[in-house]
């Protein structure tokens, strides 16, 4: 049985702002959607790469330093995009999460709403615009 969604009148907006309709839910959601797919795509193709990049690693027999250093650079260079891939798709799947919850807008870190405007220009925010810029500062 599916999980009930809370509804859009649940999700926190700052003062002012106008209350999240229906719509404005479903087309963050579908946009979260569409962006899981797109980034399970991507780390698809990144492990395919990899898995061809340690294939042709080899033992580095007849490779000068170069080539070996090349390698070596675009092999760890493959397993950074591929951790800030999965990355992303862990904070898009909390997301998705949070917007089913009703917690989707509400800051993890001080409980205030995030703003609906934030959420739709990047919506996997998960802090409102004052909790980020201290992270920011302190990081």
């Amino acid at each position: 049985m599916p999980q009930a969604r809370a509804g859009a009148e649940a999700l926190a907006v700052r003062p002012g702002e106008d209350p999240w309709t229906e719509a404005e839910a479903e087309e963050a959601r579908a946009g979260l959607r569409a962006d899981a797919e797109r980034i399970r795509t991507e780390i698809d193709a990144s492990g395919q790469a990899l898995a061809g990049l340690m294939r042709d690693s080899g033992g580095g027999a007849g490779d000068d330093e170069a080539d070996t250093g090349t390698k070596n650079i675009t092999r760890e260079h493959e397993l950074s995009l591929a951790a800030n891939a999965r990355e992303m798709l862990r904070q898009t799947e909390q997301a998705l999460v949070r917007l089913d919850e009703g917690t989707y807008g509400t800051c993890e870190n001080c409980g205030n709403p995030i703003g609906k405007a934030r959420l739709q220009a990047f919506p996997r925010a998960t802090l409102c615009v004052d909790c980020k810029q201290k992270q920011e500062r302190r990081g």
